[in-house]
């Protein structure tokens, strides 16, 4: 049987929507912070840390930085970073999958 992570196409298509979906989670801060100074509807704050949750950790992080957008609060300065360690996580199990399985055993069954 095949891995198809193993496999250039998906690592190329994977690639792409990555790098796409961390963009539009960048720009999704940058209308957050425009909305906060004009007065407007916000986003959630929960929706913010769930599109960083949901593999848009660098697109959260670059966001506030470059929008200066919850950098004074607690649940971002730390939170982002930590769903940025889990999308880290998520990508080495996906593209390592043989590693992640005996890291993981190692973990589990210490000597």
């Amino acid at each position: 049987m095949t891995n198809m992570t193993g496999s250039s196409e998906f690592i190329r298509y994977f690639t792409i929507a990555y790098l796409l979906w961390n963009v539009a989670v960048c720009v999704i801060y940058g209308i957050d912070k425009k909305k906060s100074v004009t007065g407007a509807w916000r986003i959630p704050e929960r929706t913010l840390i769930l599109l960083a949750f949901l593999m848009g950790g660098i697109g959260a992080f670059a966001g506030m930085k470059i929008f200066h957008h919850k950098t004074l609060h607690k649940k971002f300065t730390i939170g982002v970073p930590l769903c940025i360690a889990f999308n880290l996580l998520v990508l080495f199990v996906i593209f390592f999958p043989e590693q992640a399985g005996a890291l993981l055993q190692k973990v589990s069954r210490p000597e």
